[in-house]
């Protein structure tokens, strides 16, 4: 049996790859290929844009593929959402769809875009957003480059982001949040219904998991006198028990801890501070 496997192509393919490959999987595709080769014989890979993929895991032409949580709701169908799996193209956060328009514009906000014309890649959310608002306005589809429409093309645009610096760079001011969106491991109904094929998935899901959850983190290892262990282990984050073996000795161990990568930078000083010597992260 094999597990049909829809993997995002485009902005988040190469994020992908990385992430597989950090979770044992390894992922080798010609430029022009669209079906790569992934190494465990189990699985049957094919490469789709993100922006389709609800569609066909929905269909059941694919038993589960990666995609955002925007794109889920975009086509408006009912999947299983078997991770939730917080990457984006350049980082491990969620990413952003926001609603934006020229700096120089007299629009200040989302009721000020009634009869007013939007582009957006996100037309159906756009659509749900704005009637929300009580806001009638004429939303396009816009087949990319999309900050580059306005003001001359349309009022303002419904555009994805993660750091806000491209929509910086044209000169783009957002007014307002439409949603955030994480990237989704989903899988089709009946797929999941299929004993053998949930298991996999689940499988699957949790080793894309786990590789995710090590991306941020490192592992300290140093020695530390017993008289400093008590002082050393406060300085350490609350939530975190090290793993501490005895050296050659009585007055001295080894201790080991996994931490957020973000704050081994300010740790550390203070560790060799407190005494602990051989610190190696």
């Amino acid at each position: 049996m094999k597990l049909k496997l829809g993997l995002p192509k485009g902005s988040l393919q190469e994020a992908t790859t990385r992430i597989f490959k950090k979770a044992g999987f390894s992922i080798s595709a010609s430029e022009r290929s669209y079906f790569p080769i992934v190494d465990d014989n189990e699985i049957e890979a094919i490469l789709i844009r993100a922006q389709e993929m609800a569609r066909y895991v929905y269909d059941g032409v694919l038993d589960c593929g990666l995609t955002g949580k925007d794109w889920i709701m975009e086509n408006g169908v009912q999947v299983v959402e078997a991770a939730d799996l917080i990457y984006a193209k350049s980082g491990m956060k969620p990413v952003r769809w926001v609603l934006g328009v020229n700096n120089n514009s007299k629009i200040k906000a989302v009721k000020d875009l009634e009869g007013k014309r939007i582009a957006t890649e996100l037309v159906n959310v756009t659509k749900k957003y704005l009637k929300s608002k009580g806001v009638q306005a004429e939303v396009e589809f816009s087949w990319g480059a999309t900050e580059a429409k306005v003001p001359v093309l349309v009022d303002a645009i419904v555009e994805l982001t993660e750091t806000g610096s491209s929509l910086r760079a044209n000169n783009i001011r957002i007014i307002d949040e439409i949603m955030t969106s994480t990237t989704k491991l989903i899988a089709n109904k009946n797929a999941w219904k299929n004993p053998w094929k949930k298991r996999k998935i689940q499988n699957l899901a949790m080793l894309l998991t786990g590789a995710l959850n090590a991306e941020e983190k490192v592992g300290l290892k140093m020695n530390v006198a017993q008289k400093d262990l008590k002082s050393i282990i406060k300085i350490l984050p609350a939530v975190k028990t090290p793993t501490i073996s005895q050296l050659a000795g009585e007055k001295w161990v080894a201790l080991e801890v996994v931490i957020d990568e973000d704050v081994v930078r300010n740790i550390i000083p203070k560790l060799k501070e407190a005494g602990a010597q051989g610190i190696v992260e």
